[in-house]
């Protein structure tokens, strides 16, 4: 299936879509975020948005974009298993990509399992360069795992 505009639209994350979020989220990752972590990024008036199928509104994904002066984190990106291998990961990240540009953001960052080949390989596919590593910086099954610093320049 081709991702277009007209199946998907990427809108607001409101609180009613949590549940919808944190079922992809306990989908997806072993170490999920909580939905205080989602309510509270709500809250703090960060960039929340849904990937949401268009018609239904069913949340595909999702991603949480924290902008700073001169830069914007993307803190959380995540589509559901059902949704993977089909180009919206990379739709999405492309929104927030575009979102940070629009807000005069020199850089976008964002940090990735070391383990998680599959985004690492899209986020360098898109620009991305791996600038640092995290040591520790995740939860894993046997301890903790490194995250990889990724920066995109948009200047």
């Amino acid at each position: 299936m081709k991702n277009t505009r007209h199946e998907a639209i990427i809108r607001m994350m409101h609180p009613d879509d949590l549940e919808q979020v944190i079922r992809i989220e306990h989908e997806i990752f072993l170490f999920p975020w909580s939905l205080v972590n989602f309510s509270d990024s709500i809250k703090a008036g960060y960039q929340c948005r849904v990937l949401a199928q268009a018609g239904n509104d069913q949340v595909m994904g999702y991603g949480i974009l924290m902008m700073g002066p001169d830069e914007a984190h993307v803190l959380t990106l995540g589509i559901g298993a059902s949704w993977q291998k089909q180009g919206w990961g990379k739709y999405l990240l492309g929104y927030f990509i575009e979102y940070a540009a629009a807000q005069q953001a020199q850089t976008v960052l964002l940090d990735v399992r070391e383990s998680n080949l599959g985004a690492a390989a899209l986020y360098k596919n898109l620009g991305f360069k791996q600038v640092g590593v995290r040591k520790g910086y995740y939860p894993a099954m046997c301890g903790r795992e490194d995250a990889l610093v990724m920066v995109l320049d948009l200047l």
